[in-house]
Protein backbone atom coordinates (compact mmCIF):
# COMPACT_ATOMS: atom_id res chain seq x y z
CA UNK A 1 0.00 0.00 0.00
CA UNK A 2 0.92 3.50 -0.80
CA UNK A 3 0.98 6.81 1.63
CA UNK A 4 -0.96 9.56 0.20
CA UNK A 5 1.67 12.19 -1.31
CA UNK A 6 -0.95 14.56 -0.88
CA UNK A 7 -0.93 14.65 3.09
CA UNK A 8 1.79 16.50 4.95
CA UNK A 9 2.99 16.82 8.14
CA UNK A 10 0.94 15.83 10.97
CA UNK A 11 -1.91 14.23 9.06
CA UNK A 12 0.60 11.07 8.05
CA UNK A 13 1.96 11.18 11.57
CA UNK A 14 -1.63 10.94 13.27
CA UNK A 15 -3.79 9.46 10.56
CA UNK A 16 -1.77 7.54 8.39
CA UNK A 17 -4.61 7.57 5.52
CA UNK A 18 -3.83 5.20 3.17
CA UNK A 19 -4.76 5.60 -0.42
CA UNK A 20 -3.30 5.35 -3.89
CA UNK A 21 -0.54 8.36 -4.69
CA UNK A 22 -2.37 10.84 -7.53
CA UNK A 23 0.32 13.01 -7.92
CA UNK A 24 0.53 11.64 -11.53
CA UNK A 25 -3.46 11.97 -11.92
CA UNK A 26 -2.87 15.80 -12.59
CA UNK A 27 0.58 15.62 -14.83
CA UNK A 28 -0.61 12.53 -17.15
CA UNK A 29 -1.11 12.53 -20.68
CA UNK A 30 -3.22 9.40 -21.23
CA UNK A 31 -6.54 9.27 -20.31
CA UNK A 32 -8.08 8.13 -17.28
CA UNK A 33 -10.86 5.90 -16.59
CA UNK A 34 -12.71 4.77 -13.43
CA UNK A 35 -14.51 1.92 -12.22
CA UNK A 36 -17.05 3.92 -10.46
CA UNK A 37 -20.08 2.99 -11.04
CA UNK A 38 -23.99 4.48 -10.26
CA UNK A 39 -27.38 2.68 -9.82
CA UNK A 40 -31.25 3.82 -10.49
CA UNK A 41 -32.14 2.37 -7.33
CA UNK A 42 -32.62 3.77 -4.09
CA UNK A 43 -32.99 7.22 -5.22
CA UNK A 44 -33.02 10.09 -2.52
CA UNK A 45 -33.30 13.18 -4.54
CA UNK A 46 -36.90 14.92 -4.76
CA UNK A 47 -37.21 16.35 -7.92
CA UNK A 48 -39.80 16.26 -10.54
CA UNK A 49 -39.17 17.87 -13.54
CA UNK A 50 -35.79 17.55 -13.94
CA UNK A 51 -33.80 19.74 -16.21
CA UNK A 52 -29.83 19.70 -15.98
CA UNK A 53 -26.99 21.66 -17.54
CA UNK A 54 -23.45 22.04 -17.60
CA UNK A 55 -21.78 24.70 -16.22
CA UNK A 56 -18.49 25.90 -17.47
CA UNK A 57 -17.96 28.59 -14.76
CA UNK A 58 -18.16 25.94 -11.80
CA UNK A 59 -16.92 22.85 -14.10
CA UNK A 60 -20.51 21.16 -12.32
CA UNK A 61 -23.89 19.41 -13.74
CA UNK A 62 -26.53 21.67 -11.79
CA UNK A 63 -30.38 19.91 -11.87
CA UNK A 64 -33.42 21.86 -11.14
CA UNK A 65 -36.67 20.94 -10.04
CA UNK A 66 -40.53 21.51 -9.40
CA UNK A 67 -39.70 19.59 -6.23
CA UNK A 68 -37.52 19.44 -3.40
CA UNK A 69 -37.47 23.09 -2.29
CA UNK A 70 -36.91 24.21 1.50
CA UNK A 71 -39.87 25.71 3.12
CA UNK A 72 -40.33 29.44 1.58
CA UNK A 73 -38.57 28.68 -1.99
CA UNK A 74 -39.60 27.65 -5.41
CA UNK A 75 -37.99 25.04 -7.11
CA UNK A 76 -34.91 23.10 -5.77
CA UNK A 77 -31.78 23.15 -6.76
CA UNK A 78 -28.58 20.48 -6.97
CA UNK A 79 -25.30 20.06 -8.18
CA UNK A 80 -22.94 17.03 -9.00
CA UNK A 81 -19.48 16.68 -10.12
CA UNK A 82 -20.76 13.52 -12.12
CA UNK A 83 -24.39 13.67 -12.94
CA UNK A 84 -24.94 11.14 -10.82
CA UNK A 85 -23.85 12.02 -7.24
CA UNK A 86 -25.77 15.47 -5.86
CA UNK A 87 -25.84 17.61 -3.42
CA UNK A 88 -28.74 19.78 -2.52
CA UNK A 89 -28.69 23.64 -2.59
CA UNK A 90 -29.80 25.26 0.81
CA UNK A 91 -33.24 26.98 0.20
CA UNK A 92 -33.90 26.98 -3.68
CA UNK A 93 -34.64 28.87 -6.62
CA UNK A 94 -36.90 31.38 -6.30
CA UNK A 95 -37.34 32.99 -2.61
CA UNK A 96 -41.45 33.60 -1.87
CA UNK A 97 -40.44 37.44 -0.88
CA UNK A 98 -41.42 40.81 -1.76
CA UNK A 99 -37.75 41.07 -3.83
CA UNK A 100 -38.04 38.34 -5.99
CA UNK A 101 -41.04 39.76 -7.82
CA UNK A 102 -42.79 36.74 -7.80
CA UNK A 103 -46.23 37.14 -10.08
CA UNK A 104 -47.67 33.79 -9.58
CA UNK A 105 -49.96 32.83 -7.51
CA UNK A 106 -49.14 28.96 -7.32
CA UNK A 107 -48.19 25.80 -9.48
CA UNK A 108 -45.06 26.92 -10.16
CA UNK A 109 -43.90 23.93 -12.64
CA UNK A 110 -41.08 22.70 -14.75
CA UNK A 111 -38.21 24.96 -14.65
CA UNK A 112 -35.01 25.20 -16.84
CA UNK A 113 -32.14 27.34 -16.90
CA UNK A 114 -29.75 28.52 -19.14
CA UNK A 115 -26.52 30.85 -19.01
CA UNK A 116 -25.25 33.54 -21.60
CA UNK A 117 -21.77 33.18 -21.06
CA UNK A 118 -21.21 36.86 -22.77
CA UNK A 119 -23.68 38.26 -20.33
CA UNK A 120 -22.68 36.14 -17.39
CA UNK A 121 -26.90 35.72 -16.66
CA UNK A 122 -28.25 32.78 -15.73
CA UNK A 123 -32.30 32.80 -17.12
CA UNK A 124 -34.16 30.75 -15.53
CA UNK A 125 -38.06 29.84 -17.69
CA UNK A 126 -40.77 28.65 -15.55
CA UNK A 127 -44.43 28.12 -15.44
CA UNK A 128 -46.66 29.63 -12.84
CA UNK A 129 -50.55 29.75 -12.41
CA UNK A 130 -53.08 32.73 -11.66
CA UNK A 131 -55.65 32.41 -9.60
CA UNK A 132 -57.26 35.91 -8.67
CA UNK A 133 -59.80 36.51 -11.53
CA UNK A 134 -58.84 40.33 -12.65
CA UNK A 135 -55.57 39.05 -13.15
CA UNK A 136 -56.85 35.75 -14.85
CA UNK A 137 -59.09 38.46 -16.76
CA UNK A 138 -55.97 40.42 -17.91
CA UNK A 139 -54.64 37.39 -19.66
CA UNK A 140 -57.27 34.79 -20.99
CA UNK A 141 -60.43 37.14 -20.90
CA UNK A 142 -62.88 35.29 -18.71
CA UNK A 143 -62.07 35.62 -14.65
CA UNK A 144 -63.28 32.27 -14.11
CA UNK A 145 -60.98 31.12 -16.52
CA UNK A 146 -60.12 27.21 -15.89
CA UNK A 147 -55.96 27.11 -15.02
CA UNK A 148 -54.83 30.28 -16.14
CA UNK A 149 -51.24 29.39 -16.57
CA UNK A 150 -48.36 30.99 -18.02
CA UNK A 151 -44.34 31.50 -18.74
CA UNK A 152 -42.34 33.26 -16.00
CA UNK A 153 -38.71 34.62 -16.39
CA UNK A 154 -35.76 35.28 -13.38
CA UNK A 155 -32.66 35.69 -13.35
CA UNK A 156 -29.32 35.20 -11.61
CA UNK A 157 -25.46 35.85 -11.31
CA UNK A 158 -24.91 32.52 -10.58
CA UNK A 159 -26.51 29.13 -11.17
CA UNK A 160 -27.32 28.17 -7.27
CA UNK A 161 -29.07 31.49 -7.33
CA UNK A 162 -31.27 33.07 -5.75
CA UNK A 163 -33.37 34.09 -8.79
CA UNK A 164 -35.43 37.07 -9.14
CA UNK A 165 -37.99 37.42 -11.77
CA UNK A 166 -36.95 40.35 -14.40
CA UNK A 167 -40.42 41.87 -14.06
CA UNK A 168 -43.69 41.09 -12.04
CA UNK A 169 -45.60 39.35 -14.82
CA UNK A 170 -44.92 36.69 -17.35
CA UNK A 171 -43.43 36.87 -20.73
CA UNK A 172 -44.56 39.11 -23.30
CA UNK A 173 -46.91 36.43 -25.31
CA UNK A 174 -50.92 36.21 -25.25
CA UNK A 175 -51.12 32.84 -27.70
CA UNK A 176 -54.62 32.72 -29.41
CA UNK A 177 -56.42 29.68 -30.99
CA UNK A 178 -59.01 31.70 -33.35
CA UNK A 179 -60.20 28.67 -34.50
CA UNK A 180 -61.59 26.65 -31.26
CA UNK A 181 -64.75 26.16 -30.23
CA UNK A 182 -64.69 27.01 -26.57
CA UNK A 183 -66.77 24.28 -25.41
CA UNK A 184 -66.34 25.43 -21.62
CA UNK A 185 -68.54 27.90 -22.60
CA UNK A 186 -71.15 25.22 -22.88
CA UNK A 187 -70.66 23.42 -19.53
CA UNK A 188 -70.91 24.42 -16.18
CA UNK A 189 -68.03 23.97 -13.21
CA UNK A 190 -66.56 21.70 -12.86
CA UNK A 191 -66.43 21.13 -16.46
CA UNK A 192 -66.38 17.50 -16.65
CA UNK A 193 -68.88 16.39 -18.76
CA UNK A 194 -68.44 17.91 -22.64
CA UNK A 195 -70.76 17.76 -25.24
CA UNK A 196 -72.22 14.78 -26.86
CA UNK A 197 -71.07 15.47 -30.40
CA UNK A 198 -69.12 17.47 -32.38
CA UNK A 199 -72.26 19.11 -33.91
CA UNK A 200 -73.30 20.49 -30.41
CA UNK A 201 -69.15 21.41 -29.70
CA UNK A 202 -69.50 23.07 -32.70
CA UNK A 203 -72.00 25.90 -31.74
CA UNK A 204 -69.88 27.30 -29.07
CA UNK A 205 -68.65 30.56 -30.28
CA UNK A 206 -64.75 30.34 -31.64
CA UNK A 207 -61.81 31.38 -29.92
CA UNK A 208 -59.83 30.86 -26.60
CA UNK A 209 -56.57 32.14 -25.21
CA UNK A 210 -53.93 28.91 -24.02
CA UNK A 211 -52.79 28.30 -20.71
CA UNK A 212 -49.06 27.45 -21.09
CA UNK A 213 -46.72 24.98 -19.03
CA UNK A 214 -43.31 23.69 -19.33
CA UNK A 215 -41.30 25.83 -20.99
CA UNK A 216 -38.22 24.64 -22.91
CA UNK A 217 -35.67 27.45 -24.94
CA UNK A 218 -34.06 25.93 -27.94
CA UNK A 219 -31.34 27.88 -29.03
CA UNK A 220 -30.60 27.12 -32.70
CA UNK A 221 -26.95 27.69 -34.53
CA UNK A 222 -28.57 30.05 -37.00
CA UNK A 223 -29.07 31.93 -33.91
CA UNK A 224 -32.81 32.26 -34.00
CA UNK A 225 -34.22 31.06 -29.99
CA UNK A 226 -37.28 29.25 -30.06
CA UNK A 227 -39.89 28.55 -27.35
CA UNK A 228 -41.00 25.07 -27.27
CA UNK A 229 -44.45 24.62 -24.48
CA UNK A 230 -47.42 22.32 -23.78
CA UNK A 231 -50.62 23.93 -24.23
CA UNK A 232 -52.39 23.57 -20.91
CA UNK A 233 -55.17 20.71 -21.17
CA UNK A 234 -57.57 23.01 -19.60
CA UNK A 235 -59.95 24.28 -22.45
CA UNK A 236 -58.74 22.06 -25.40
CA UNK A 237 -61.47 19.36 -25.87
CA UNK A 238 -60.69 17.71 -28.85
CA UNK A 239 -63.53 15.43 -30.55
CA UNK A 240 -61.81 11.74 -31.10
CA UNK A 241 -63.78 9.39 -33.91
CA UNK A 242 -62.58 6.64 -32.60
CA UNK A 243 -64.00 6.58 -29.23
CA UNK A 244 -67.08 9.18 -30.64
CA UNK A 245 -66.21 11.52 -27.60
CA UNK A 246 -64.64 14.48 -26.35
CA UNK A 247 -61.24 14.06 -25.09
CA UNK A 248 -59.01 17.31 -23.43
CA UNK A 249 -55.83 17.25 -24.81
CA UNK A 250 -52.68 19.55 -24.27
CA UNK A 251 -50.04 19.79 -27.29
CA UNK A 252 -46.56 20.50 -27.67
CA UNK A 253 -46.27 24.17 -29.53
CA UNK A 254 -43.75 26.31 -30.60
CA UNK A 255 -42.93 29.89 -30.73
CA UNK A 256 -40.12 31.99 -31.94
CA UNK A 257 -39.08 34.70 -29.01
CA UNK A 258 -36.99 37.68 -30.00
CA UNK A 259 -33.41 37.94 -28.29
CA UNK A 260 -33.25 41.27 -26.78
CA UNK A 261 -33.54 39.83 -23.49
CA UNK A 262 -30.50 37.42 -24.18
CA UNK A 263 -28.59 40.20 -25.08
CA UNK A 264 -29.04 42.84 -22.42
CA UNK A 265 -26.19 43.39 -20.48
CA UNK A 266 -28.20 44.19 -17.24
CA UNK A 267 -31.02 41.37 -17.67
CA UNK A 268 -33.32 43.37 -17.53
CA UNK A 269 -35.61 43.27 -20.66
CA UNK A 270 -38.16 40.65 -20.35
CA UNK A 271 -38.39 37.83 -23.43
CA UNK A 272 -41.18 38.45 -25.77
CA UNK A 273 -42.68 36.74 -28.67
CA UNK A 274 -40.82 37.67 -31.99
CA UNK A 275 -42.46 40.27 -34.35
CA UNK A 276 -43.53 37.67 -36.91
CA UNK A 277 -45.65 35.72 -34.32
CA UNK A 278 -46.95 39.45 -32.60
CA UNK A 279 -50.56 39.74 -32.65
CA UNK A 280 -51.13 37.61 -36.15
CA UNK A 281 -54.56 36.63 -35.09
CA UNK A 282 -55.40 40.33 -34.87
CA UNK A 283 -59.05 40.16 -36.65
CA UNK A 284 -60.17 36.91 -35.95
CA UNK A 285 -62.08 35.27 -35.10
CA UNK A 286 -64.43 38.32 -36.79
CA UNK A 287 -66.52 39.87 -33.86
CA UNK A 288 -64.49 38.95 -31.00
CA UNK A 289 -64.86 41.10 -27.67
CA UNK A 290 -61.99 41.67 -25.72
CA UNK A 291 -63.45 41.42 -22.52
CA UNK A 292 -66.23 40.10 -20.57
CA UNK A 293 -67.41 43.20 -18.95
CA UNK A 294 -65.44 46.81 -18.41
CA UNK A 295 -65.04 45.27 -14.38
CA UNK A 296 -62.35 42.69 -15.92
CA UNK A 297 -60.62 44.01 -19.03
CA UNK A 298 -59.21 41.37 -21.12
CA UNK A 299 -55.63 41.37 -22.92
CA UNK A 300 -56.03 42.71 -26.84
CA UNK A 301 -53.53 41.26 -28.36
CA UNK A 302 -53.89 37.57 -30.07
CA UNK A 303 -50.61 36.10 -30.97
CA UNK A 304 -49.52 33.20 -33.46
CA UNK A 305 -48.15 29.56 -32.13
CA UNK A 306 -46.94 26.18 -34.30
CA UNK A 307 -48.45 23.23 -33.70
CA UNK A 308 -45.68 20.28 -32.76
CA UNK A 309 -47.08 17.32 -31.51
CA UNK A 310 -50.38 16.65 -31.26
CA UNK A 311 -52.23 13.41 -30.66
CA UNK A 312 -55.22 13.84 -33.86
CA UNK A 313 -51.69 14.27 -35.99
CA UNK A 314 -50.81 11.22 -35.19
CA UNK A 315 -52.34 9.04 -33.17
CA UNK A 316 -50.49 6.44 -31.17
CA UNK A 317 -51.99 3.58 -28.95
CA UNK A 318 -49.64 4.33 -25.70
CA UNK A 319 -50.83 7.80 -25.00
CA UNK A 320 -54.63 6.87 -24.27
CA UNK A 321 -54.10 5.66 -21.32
CA UNK A 322 -57.15 7.86 -19.44
CA UNK A 323 -59.39 8.47 -22.38
CA UNK A 324 -61.91 6.70 -20.25
CA UNK A 325 -61.20 8.25 -16.69
CA UNK A 326 -64.98 9.86 -16.33
CA UNK A 327 -66.17 6.31 -16.11
CA UNK A 328 -63.16 5.17 -14.33
CA UNK A 329 -63.56 7.46 -11.53
CA UNK A 330 -67.16 7.52 -11.12
CA UNK A 331 -66.73 10.92 -12.61
CA UNK A 332 -64.56 11.99 -10.51
CA UNK A 333 -61.81 12.75 -13.83
CA UNK A 334 -61.97 13.69 -17.59
CA UNK A 335 -61.10 11.71 -20.23
CA UNK A 336 -57.47 13.26 -20.98
CA UNK A 337 -54.33 13.32 -23.09
CA UNK A 338 -51.53 14.68 -22.21
CA UNK A 339 -48.57 15.97 -24.28
CA UNK A 340 -45.42 17.72 -21.99
CA UNK A 341 -42.38 18.32 -20.76
CA UNK A 342 -40.35 18.38 -24.01
CA UNK A 343 -36.50 18.77 -24.77
CA UNK A 344 -35.43 19.49 -28.20
CA UNK A 345 -32.12 18.86 -29.66
CA UNK A 346 -30.42 19.43 -32.92
CA UNK A 347 -28.07 16.83 -34.82
CA UNK A 348 -26.50 16.37 -38.15
CA UNK A 349 -26.41 13.21 -40.23
CA UNK A 350 -23.51 12.00 -41.96
CA UNK A 351 -24.25 13.89 -45.12
CA UNK A 352 -24.58 17.37 -42.84
CA UNK A 353 -27.63 17.17 -43.06
CA UNK A 354 -29.66 18.69 -39.87
CA UNK A 355 -31.94 16.18 -37.94
CA UNK A 356 -33.77 18.02 -34.77
CA UNK A 357 -35.32 15.34 -32.20
CA UNK A 358 -37.59 16.23 -29.92
CA UNK A 359 -38.64 14.51 -26.60
CA UNK A 360 -41.81 14.16 -24.32
CA UNK A 361 -43.84 13.13 -22.00
CA UNK A 362 -47.24 11.38 -22.37
CA UNK A 363 -50.21 10.36 -19.77
CA UNK A 364 -50.94 11.86 -16.73
CA UNK A 365 -47.33 12.86 -14.66
CA UNK A 366 -49.25 10.85 -11.82
CA UNK A 367 -50.15 7.73 -13.49
CA UNK A 368 -47.25 4.53 -13.82
CA UNK A 369 -48.25 4.57 -17.62
CA UNK A 370 -46.21 8.16 -17.87
CA UNK A 371 -43.68 7.41 -20.26
CA UNK A 372 -41.76 9.43 -22.89
CA UNK A 373 -41.79 9.64 -26.60
CA UNK A 374 -39.82 11.17 -29.49
CA UNK A 375 -40.20 12.65 -32.84
CA UNK A 376 -37.96 14.19 -35.29
CA UNK A 377 -38.40 16.60 -38.40
CA UNK A 378 -35.90 18.82 -40.63
CA UNK A 379 -36.22 22.07 -38.92
CA UNK A 380 -37.30 23.20 -36.00
CA UNK A 381 -40.78 23.95 -36.63
CA UNK A 382 -41.48 20.59 -38.11
CA UNK A 383 -43.44 19.13 -39.31
CA UNK A 384 -42.36 16.10 -36.67
CA UNK A 385 -43.19 12.84 -37.13
CA UNK A 386 -43.26 10.67 -34.12
CA UNK A 387 -41.56 7.37 -33.86
CA UNK A 388 -42.80 4.00 -33.73
CA UNK A 389 -41.17 3.05 -31.53
CA UNK A 390 -42.63 5.13 -28.78
CA UNK A 391 -42.77 4.85 -25.68
CA UNK A 392 -38.98 4.85 -24.95
CA UNK A 393 -38.88 4.77 -21.74
CA UNK A 394 -41.59 3.55 -19.48
CA UNK A 395 -42.24 2.19 -16.43
CA UNK A 396 -40.61 -1.30 -14.64
CA UNK A 397 -42.56 -2.54 -12.31
CA UNK A 398 -39.80 -5.76 -11.72
CA UNK A 399 -37.43 -2.67 -10.67
CA UNK A 400 -39.76 -0.96 -8.66
CA UNK A 401 -39.54 2.16 -11.29
CA UNK A 402 -43.04 3.89 -12.02
CA UNK A 403 -44.27 7.44 -13.68
CA UNK A 404 -40.47 7.87 -15.62
CA UNK A 405 -40.81 10.96 -17.47
CA UNK A 406 -40.32 14.96 -18.18
CA UNK A 407 -36.74 15.09 -18.23
CA UNK A 408 -33.77 16.91 -20.23
CA UNK A 409 -31.48 15.88 -22.95
CA UNK A 410 -27.28 16.49 -21.96
CA UNK A 411 -24.24 15.61 -23.18
CA UNK A 412 -21.33 14.99 -21.13
CA UNK A 413 -19.59 18.29 -19.66
CA UNK A 414 -22.20 20.24 -22.21
CA UNK A 415 -21.20 18.06 -25.50
CA UNK A 416 -23.51 18.76 -28.36
CA UNK A 417 -22.19 15.20 -29.61
CA UNK A 418 -24.10 12.03 -29.86
CA UNK A 419 -21.11 10.26 -27.93
CA UNK A 420 -22.21 10.41 -24.86
CA UNK A 421 -25.97 11.83 -24.27
CA UNK A 422 -28.02 11.54 -20.87
CA UNK A 423 -31.88 11.67 -20.56
CA UNK A 424 -31.72 13.04 -16.03
CA UNK A 425 -35.49 12.17 -15.27
CA UNK A 426 -38.04 11.85 -12.98
CA UNK A 427 -39.77 8.62 -11.42
CA UNK A 428 -41.37 7.01 -8.30
CA UNK A 429 -40.24 4.24 -6.72
CA UNK A 430 -43.67 3.27 -5.98
CA UNK A 431 -47.07 3.82 -7.54
CA UNK A 432 -47.60 6.22 -4.25
CA UNK A 433 -44.46 7.66 -3.76
CA UNK A 434 -42.59 10.74 -4.96
CA UNK A 435 -40.97 11.88 -7.65
CA UNK A 436 -37.37 11.09 -7.36
CA UNK A 437 -34.56 11.91 -9.57
CA UNK A 438 -33.15 9.46 -12.17
CA UNK A 439 -30.78 9.11 -14.95
CA UNK A 440 -30.43 7.21 -18.21
CA UNK A 441 -27.82 6.88 -21.11
CA UNK A 442 -29.39 8.31 -24.21
CA UNK A 443 -28.33 7.14 -27.79
CA UNK A 444 -29.12 9.28 -30.48
CA UNK A 445 -28.42 8.77 -34.31
CA UNK A 446 -29.08 10.82 -36.60
CA UNK A 447 -28.38 8.65 -39.70
CA UNK A 448 -31.06 5.90 -38.59
CA UNK A 449 -33.58 9.06 -37.01
CA UNK A 450 -33.32 6.70 -33.75
CA UNK A 451 -33.46 7.65 -30.10
CA UNK A 452 -33.39 5.20 -27.19
CA UNK A 453 -31.96 4.25 -24.05
CA UNK A 454 -29.11 1.75 -22.97
CA UNK A 455 -29.28 0.02 -20.03
CA UNK A 456 -30.73 1.78 -17.13
CA UNK A 457 -30.26 -1.58 -14.37
CA UNK A 458 -27.60 -2.88 -12.81
CA UNK A 459 -24.18 -0.66 -11.65
CA UNK A 460 -23.56 1.70 -14.66
CA UNK A 461 -20.70 3.37 -15.75
CA UNK A 462 -20.10 6.90 -14.17
CA UNK A 463 -19.99 9.51 -17.47
CA UNK A 464 -16.81 10.14 -18.65
CA UNK A 465 -14.66 13.24 -18.16
CA UNK A 466 -14.85 12.13 -14.05
CA UNK A 467 -11.21 10.61 -13.31
CA UNK A 468 -8.63 11.14 -12.22
CA UNK A 469 -10.16 11.19 -8.48
CA UNK A 470 -7.90 13.24 -5.86
CA UNK A 471 -7.95 12.79 -2.60
CA UNK A 472 -7.25 15.21 0.86
CA UNK A 473 -7.37 15.68 3.97
CA UNK A 474 -7.10 18.46 7.14
CA UNK A 475 -6.75 18.06 10.49
CA UNK A 476 -10.00 19.35 12.46
CA UNK A 477 -8.49 18.12 16.04
CA UNK A 478 -10.17 16.00 18.77
CA UNK A 479 -8.60 12.85 16.40
CA UNK A 480 -11.70 13.90 13.33
CA UNK A 481 -10.09 14.51 10.11
CA UNK A 482 -11.95 15.88 7.14
CA UNK A 483 -11.45 14.16 4.04
CA UNK A 484 -11.78 15.26 0.45
CA UNK A 485 -12.62 13.64 -2.71
CA UNK A 486 -12.44 15.20 -6.12
CA UNK A 487 -13.06 14.77 -9.53
CA UNK A 488 -10.48 15.66 -12.01
CA UNK A 489 -11.72 20.01 -12.03
CA UNK A 490 -11.60 19.96 -8.44
CA UNK A 491 -15.34 19.94 -7.74
CA UNK A 492 -15.75 17.71 -4.71
CA UNK A 493 -17.94 14.81 -3.85
CA UNK A 494 -20.86 14.86 -1.38
CA UNK A 495 -20.04 12.08 1.07
CA UNK A 496 -22.95 11.88 2.71
CA UNK A 497 -24.96 10.74 -0.11
CA UNK A 498 -25.73 7.43 -0.57
CA UNK A 499 -24.38 7.17 -3.55
CA UNK A 500 -20.96 7.10 -2.40
CA UNK A 501 -18.80 6.57 0.97
CA UNK A 502 -15.19 6.26 2.64
CA UNK A 503 -15.03 3.27 4.84
CA UNK A 504 -12.40 3.22 7.61
CA UNK A 505 -10.37 0.38 9.56
CA UNK A 506 -7.14 0.32 11.84
CA UNK A 507 -4.41 -2.28 11.19
CA UNK A 508 -1.01 -2.88 12.86
CA UNK A 509 1.70 -4.37 11.32
CA UNK A 510 4.42 -6.60 12.71
CA UNK A 511 8.13 -7.55 11.64
CA UNK A 512 7.11 -9.91 9.26
CA UNK A 513 4.84 -7.61 7.79
CA UNK A 514 1.20 -9.18 8.80
CA UNK A 515 -1.29 -7.62 9.85
CA UNK A 516 -4.12 -7.56 12.41
CA UNK A 517 -6.83 -5.39 13.55
CA UNK A 518 -6.75 -3.12 15.72
CA UNK A 519 -9.77 -2.59 18.60
CA UNK A 520 -9.97 1.51 18.45
CA UNK A 521 -12.51 2.68 17.16
CA UNK A 522 -12.98 4.56 14.05
CA UNK A 523 -16.32 6.34 12.71
CA UNK A 524 -16.96 7.46 9.33
CA UNK A 525 -19.98 10.52 8.80
CA UNK A 526 -20.04 12.10 5.59
CA UNK A 527 -16.22 13.54 5.19
CA UNK A 528 -14.97 13.54 8.80
CA UNK A 529 -13.08 10.19 10.16
CA UNK A 530 -12.67 10.48 14.04
CA UNK A 531 -10.49 8.08 15.68
CA UNK A 532 -11.58 7.09 19.05
CA UNK A 533 -8.66 6.01 21.47
CA UNK A 534 -4.72 5.20 21.62
CA UNK A 535 -3.51 3.45 18.49
CA UNK A 536 -0.52 1.73 19.23
CA UNK A 537 2.55 2.08 17.46
CA UNK A 538 2.84 1.38 13.97
CA UNK A 539 -1.07 1.24 13.51
CA UNK A 540 -2.28 2.63 10.11
CA UNK A 541 -5.46 4.22 10.00
CA UNK A 542 -7.02 3.17 6.11
CA UNK A 543 -9.82 4.48 4.30
CA UNK A 544 -11.30 3.97 0.97
CA UNK A 545 -13.47 5.23 -1.55
CA UNK A 546 -16.71 3.27 -2.58
CA UNK A 547 -19.70 3.43 -4.31
CA UNK A 548 -22.87 1.94 -4.21
CA UNK A 549 -23.72 -0.97 -5.86
CA UNK A 550 -26.76 -2.43 -6.90
CA UNK A 551 -25.71 -5.97 -5.53
CA UNK A 552 -27.58 -6.88 -2.01
CA UNK A 553 -24.51 -9.02 -1.35
CA UNK A 554 -21.90 -6.88 -2.56
CA UNK A 555 -23.44 -3.31 -1.95
CA UNK A 556 -20.04 -1.17 -2.33
CA UNK A 557 -17.35 -1.22 -4.89
CA UNK A 558 -13.87 0.38 -3.81
CA UNK A 559 -13.38 2.68 -6.34
CA UNK A 560 -9.65 2.00 -8.54
CA UNK A 561 -8.55 4.05 -11.73
CA UNK A 562 -6.15 3.34 -14.46
CA UNK A 563 -4.31 5.56 -17.32
CA UNK A 564 -3.37 4.09 -20.36
CA UNK A 565 -3.26 5.12 -24.28
CA UNK A 566 -4.59 1.55 -26.21
CA UNK A 567 -3.93 -1.43 -24.95
CA UNK A 568 -1.08 -0.76 -23.14
CA UNK A 569 -2.79 -0.12 -19.80
CA UNK A 570 -0.99 1.08 -16.01
CA UNK A 571 -2.40 0.39 -13.10
CA UNK A 572 -1.86 3.50 -11.16
CA UNK A 573 -3.38 1.96 -7.96
CA UNK A 574 -6.51 0.94 -6.11
CA UNK A 575 -8.07 3.18 -3.27
CA UNK A 576 -7.45 0.50 -0.73
CA UNK A 577 -8.80 -3.11 -1.60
Amino acid sequence: MMSLSTFTGKSIALLGLVFSSFALAKSSSKSWQTDATYTNTNPTNLAADVYVRWDTSTNAYWAYSTEGMDDGWMFAIYTSPDMTTWSKIEGGAIKNATESANWAQDWYWAPECYHNEETGWYFLFYAGRYTEPELVAQYFKYPDFEEGSKIGVAVSRSPSGPFVNIAAHPIDYYPFDPTYHDINLLMTSPYLVPPSSPSIGETAPNGTYIPSIDPNVFFDDDGSIWLFFSRNAYRNWIWDDEYAEYIEESNIYAVRLDDAWWNDPEAKTMPAVHESYKDVNQGKPEGWVTSVNSSFPGPTRRDGWEQIIAYHQQPQEWENAHVHDYIASNGTLKNRRWSEGSTTIKQYDSDGNAVYFLTYSANNYESPYYGVGYAYASSPLGPYYKSNSNPILSQDASRSIYSTGHGSIIGVKGSNSTKELYYPHHARPTVEADRYLYNARLFVEPDSLYVGFGADAGDLRLPSGVAPFSVSSNSTGNGTWTVNVENKDGVAFNLSSPANRLFAWIESGDASGNTTSVGVDVEVVGENVTVTGALPQGATINVVYQRARSNDSQPWLNVSQVTGLGADWELVGTMLD
